[in-house]
Formats: C-alpha cells, structure tokens, sequence
C-alpha cells in the first residue's frame, strides 16, 4: 500500500513541476566548491544512468526521478555517457527544478583514453568537447570528467600523462570559446599501488592549465559494519589532507554486505573528512543485476517471455520506486549530516599544489619532468611520427590544435569495468575500462543489450 501512495504521490508531484527555477552555479576556490551566494557546497549524489546511451533526454523519466532523489536528500547525479546532440533541456530543468546538479563524463565507448595503448587524438578531443559545449550552457553543470577509472591496473600509471594531456586541452578548448568554466576533473579506480601518485600527479605543477579542478575516487574500501580506522579512510584522509584542489568520492556504496546502512556517510560528513572531501556520490540509483539500485520500475521480468524486455529482465522506466531498507538507510543518513563548511569570503585557500611525484621503477612510471604528450600523440611515438620515444613523454606541452565542432563517434555499449578495492559493481551506470577484463558470458550480455536499444 505504501508503494503504491508513494508512487501516486511522486508522479503527481513530478508532473507538477512546470516554471524552471533558477539554480545557483557552483565554482571552485581552493580546495572547495561554493555556491554563488558563497556557501560551501556537498555532494550528495546518486550515479545515474538508466541507458546505455543518454537518460538525459527523456523529460518525463527525468521528472518522476529527480523528484525521488530529492526525497532521497540528493543533490548531485552522476551521468557517464550522453550523446551531445541529444536535446537536454527538458531532463536539465527538472533536475535544476529539484536542486540537483551533473557530474557528466566527456568520453564515449569509442573514444576514452585505453591505457593499453595511450593516446590522445583530434577525434577524441572534437567528442569531448562536443559534450562539454552541450553541458556548459546548463547553471546546474557542476563539473566534467575526462575519464573514469582509466587506469585500473598497478602497470598502467604510463597512461597517466594521456589523462592530463585531455585536461589540458578540454580547457583551453572550453576558454578559446568562452564557455562558462564549467571544472574539469577526472574520477579514479582505487588502486593502492597508485595512490597517492596519480591524485598528486594529475593536480601537480605551477601552470594551472594542465591540472584537474578537482579529483574524484571510485572507492568500496567501506563494507558492512566497518570504521573510519579500519576501513581504510582513514589512509584516504592522510593522502588527502592537503590536497589543493577539492577531492569527492565520484563511486562508493560497498554491498558485499547487504543491506547497506551508509555509516561512511556520517565519516565523509563529519569531523574526520568534511574539511578535506567534498561528499559522496552513492552507485547507484537503478537496481539491475548488480544490486547496488536504489529505486526499482518494477520487478524483474524474464526477457525470454517479456515482449521489450532488456537483456537483464530489470525495467529501466516508469515511477521509481524506493529498494527497501537502502533507500531510506541512506536518506536517513543524508538527513543527520548537514556540515555548514565554510563562507568563501571567509576562507583563504593555503594548499600548494602537490609536488609531481617521482618515477620508481616498477611502481610509477612516468617522469614527472617530461612534456605532457601532444595532440595526436600515442604512447611510444611523437604525434604524426613514428619516432619512438620515452614513455609518457612529448615534443610539447600545449595543445596543436583546437576542434571547430566536426563530427565525432558517440558509442554505445553497456560497460562493465574494473574491481574498486574490495567491491566490484558495474552495470548501466558504470564506466571503468567498459569491455575490458569482462568474461565471455557478460560480453554476450552485453552485446544483446546494444542490440536490443
């Protein structure tokens, strides 16, 4: 019964929602994020991505969701994957209508930086900043990543000057043109091997144009009836202390042991890392076969029977409906923890950027001396060459060229991706290396899944 009143009540209240109400932009200042009235601001966010390809074209789907994720005490979503031609308006001002902002990934299946090989080329550039064009007109844009969970592997840290390469020219693409500046980040695998190495490497140097604005950690260090000393955030605290740009968990919500109290909500919010990490966004809000879902379209259905059923047999549309005890373990959490932060006309940022960590044989491998590679460069070789090179290096540090908005691929495929500390999750919402590492069986999946969008 209550489902069903709540459900009634929730489309009512979406299908309410009309005038667009304006939203105030967030920006960066030091190591925090600050609303335009200068109060400090927390993520508290949902990974979200009912598709394999966009869920942010659906206005009606947008509007019954953003209103449950305001119920929820959410603030922040999290999208990995969008097609930038796609109208966005509609999904844009519902989630702006409920105070919520985006966090949304620039590359696509065909385009994020493979750590196998590293490159970065005009193709990829054009697509990012084909999404970054798209989203900088919206206040509620918080922030875009350059990718996720690039490197998920120990051996992959020569991948790393790929990444910042991508910043770099993301932002000068995005002042060349005038946009709004929307931050520019990147989100993280939990890798202790690389850690704190590739948060320091990607935030270190003097010239701000090559560093993130912000970093973020796809972390499930968290499980069960953990602490803040034995769960390893502790550890994340110290690596973190006085990072100078602000630092957010873009994944985290262990489930190994179910059902999830989010008790790291109360470490993340309080005394122990409020001053330092910006909040939390919580994977995820669809429940499909994962079971990390926070809401439910229905129950799961046999796609061998099911006329239209995705591959997994868990509905992706209609009025969500809260996964009972998650749903409000979490919204309860969310509602005790209200850190006021502080005003930016009362904070001085005094964080340096970190010093570029050193390479060690075996460990980190990139010299932290050398150029970031040019546009058109792949790993081993200068851009439009064949010369073979140091291993992360360049012949230049500034972007070659700035795309004038030709085509470029979007994908579509749904991602799998690498194991995050002690937790694995992957499913819609996920971004990590998409198809690498995945068994025969789920590529399978997968590929029916593709076919049948």
């Amino acid at each position: 019964m209550y489902s069903k009143i709540f459900s009634a009540s929730l489309t009512v209240a979406a299908l309410a929602v009309g005038a667009v109400h304006a939203i105030p932009k967030l920006s960066i200042k030091g190591s925090k994020f600050f609303t335009e009235d200068g109060s400090q601001f927390y993520i508290k966010g949902v990974a979200y991505q009912l598709t394999t390809d966009d869920p942010l074209v659906n206005t009606t789907q947008c509007k019954l969701d953003s209103a449950l994720m305001k119920d929820l005490g959410a603030n922040t979503i999290r999208v990995y994957h969008v097609d930038p031609a796609g109208d966005h308006q509609g999904c844009m001002d519902a989630f702006a209508n409920n105070g919520i902002y985006l966090f949304v990934d620039l590359d696509t299946f065909t385009t994020q930086i493979d750590p196998e090989t590293p490159s970065w080329t005009a193709l990829q550039l054009d697509a990012f900043t084909k999404v970054l064009a798209e989203f900088a007109k919206y206040d509620n844009t918080a922030g875009v990543l350059v990718g996720n969970e690039v490197l998920s592997r120990a051996n992959q840290s020569d991948g790393a000057p790929y990444i910042k390469a991508a910043v770099r020219d993301v932002k000068a693409f995005r002042d060349s043109k005038n946009l709004r500046k929307v931050p520019v980040g990147y989100s993280a695998a939990d890798i202790a091997e690389l850690r704190p190495m590739l948060q320091n490497y990607l935030a270190c140097g003097s010239n701000a144009s090559e560093s993130v604005d912000y970093f973020s950690l796809n972390a499930y260090e968290w499980c069960g009836h953990s602490s803040y000393l034995t769960s390893g955030y502790k550890m994340l605290q110290e690596n973190a202390t006085d990072y100078s740009v602000p630092i957010f968990f873009s994944e985290t919500g262990c489930n190994t042991v179910p059902p999830r109290d989010f008790a790291d909500q109360a470490a993340i919010f309080g005394s122990d890392m409020a001053d330092t990490w910006s909040g939390a966004i919580i994977y995820e809000f669809l429940m499909e076969q994962n079971g990390y879902g926070l809401a439910s379209y229905g129950p799961k259905v046999d796609p061998k029977t099911a006329s239209n059923a995705p591959p997994d047999g868990f509905p992706r549309s209609g009025t969500p409906t809260p996964v009972a005890p998650d749903f409000n373990n979490l919204k309860s959490q969310w509602a005790t923890l209200t850190p006021s932060g502080v005003k930016a006309s009362a904070y001085t940022p005094s964080h340096t950027p970190p010093p570029c960590p050193a390479s060690t044989a075996g460990a980190w491998d990139v010299n932290p001396s050398a150029p970031l590679p040019t546009l058109g460069q792949t790993q081993g070789k200068q851009a439009g060459s064949s010369t073979i090179t140091a291993s992360g290096s360049g012949s230049g540090g500034s972007p070659s060229a700035i795309p004038t908005g030709s085509a470029g691929p979007t994908g579509s495929a749904t991602p799998t991706g690498s194991a995050s500390a002690t937790a694995t999750k992957k499913g819609a919402a996920s971004g990590g290396r998409e198809m690498a590492g995945m068994s025969v069986g789920l590529s399978a999946v997968l590929l029916s899944f593709i076919w049948w969008l």
